[in-house]
């Protein structure tokens, strides 16, 4: 099996039960083992800005299908869910994007791997720190560093919780 990694976004309806929802989903598909669940970070919008925050997550995870076969069960899940495409970069109520898919490089009119913009994308990168394996070296470490949280609107807003399949927000008194 290999390792992939999968951005989740929203920033529709109820944001935190989409991103569960789509868990939920890929835990569900045959040839897919969830590794690693990052937490959920609000994050502002890019590209278009007229439309409410997101929420960010990553996902490690092993799987046997190939890299257009895991794109497009992807695409499904988001079909499934009610997603809509209408908008470049506009707003939605679930988006799962291929980002890595263990060394495969290819660059097709369907799929291009690495994603190709995740580096100008700190949404991206900060939930993919979470689940990159602390062992390896986080390939994109510089083009995390040269960006401020702050500035570009990331704040951390939950945390995964597996035993339920869950966000939550954890309370200032557990904290």
């Amino acid at each position: 099996m290999l390792e992939a990694y999968v951005a989740l976004g929203a920033n529709l309806g109820d944001r935190e039960h989409s991103l569960a929802e789509a868990v939920r989903r890929l835990q569900a598909e045959p040839g897919i083992e969830l590794v690693r669940v990052s937490a959920a970070y609000e994050t502002a919008p890019v590209g278009y800005t007229d439309q409410p925050s997101f929420l960010n997550m990553a996902i490690a995870l092993h799987t046997e299908l190939e890299p257009v076969e895991l794109l497009r069960r992807l695409l499904a899940i988001e079909q499934e869910m009610g997603r809509i495409r209408d908008v470049r970069w506009g707003p939605r109520n679930i988006d799962l994007d291929l980002l890595v898919h263990g060394e495969t490089s290819m660059d097709t009119p369907e799929l291009t791997l690495p994603h190709p913009r995740m580096g100008q994308r700190a949404f991206v990168l900060v939930p993919l720190r979470d689940v990159w394996p602390k062992e390896k070296v986080f390939p994109w470490a510089s083009e995390l560093s040269a960006f401020s949280l702050e500035e570009e609107g990331i704040a951390r807003y939950a945390e995964w919780h597996s035993a339920d399949g869950e966000l939550r927000k954890e309370s200032k008194d557990n904290a």
